[in-house]
């Protein structure tokens, strides 16, 4: 080995381009070397892109599921001859808690949770749900302040809407077989009138349910039969 060769120094990571570029990405992936400020920072980008990305996966599946999916379509189509349009922008997607992953309100018309939708199919459904609230409040005049209205709108929707299939249940960890659609569909509508704030405590979410059960079960409209 040659004198020059021997006395050449070993590159540092200071002389190697790209070396600084890589060791904040490094950093900024691991939380390693960050300051707090920095690290406040990163966790706050970090957030807003996930919430970015999950209000376009949300936006986009509306859009498919109003132009491509049979039961979204025939419930707007529904809305519509009932005379209350319901547009894209009526359907707006927001980060939600672990408590829902939609609803529906007179006044600002169905919250999609952005965060909270399993997969596509998953939406699909909690759109139905919704847009048989909406259905039901143009319709029917529905008085929300009123246990026994809303009971019988929770059933209709939790019948109609898909939320009660075989399949769903099952995820849930619900494998009864002997009426297991009656079943899911009761249990489901309870839960919602017990989160109404006229409702005092299961005890009367479940008396509201069983006034009203025979009639809203059976009622089907705009269906011919449940979805």
């Amino acid at each position: 080995m040659s004198e020059a060769s021997s006395s050449a120094s070993a590159p540092t990571p200071d002389s190697v381009p790209g070396f600084e570029s890589w060791r904040r990405s490094l950093s900024q992936f691991t939380g390693l070397g960050l300051s707090d400020e920095e690290r406040i920072l990163r966790d706050k980008e970090a957030e807003r892109a996930r919430l970015e990305k999950d209000w376009d996966k949300c936006e986009r599946w509306k859009k498919e599921l109003m132009t491509r999916s049979p039961i979204i379509i025939f419930m707007l189509k529904h809305l519509e001859l009932a005379g209350c349009p319901f547009p894209s922008s009526a359907m707006q997607c927001h980060p939600c808690d672990a408590t829902r992953a939609g609803g529906f309100s007179p006044e600002y018309g169905i919250l999609l949770c952005q965060n909270r939708f399993m997969n596509r199919k998953h939406m699909e459904d909690t759109v139905a749900h919704e847009l048989i609230h909406a259905f039901d409040h143009c319709r029917f005049k529905v008085d929300w302040m009123n246990l026994r209205h809303h009971a019988c709108t929770e059933i209709r929707a939790a019948n109609l809407s898909g939320d009660c299939r075989f399949s769903r249940e099952f995820k849930r960890g619900n494998y009864a077989f002997s009426k297991q659609h009656q079943v899911c569909v009761k249990r489901r509508a309870t839960l919602s009138v017990m989160a109404h704030p006229n409702c005092e405590d299961e005890v009367m979410a479940e008396k509201a349910v069983n006034e009203v059960w025979e009639s809203c079960f059976q009622d089907t409209r705009p269906f011919d039969d449940i979805y």
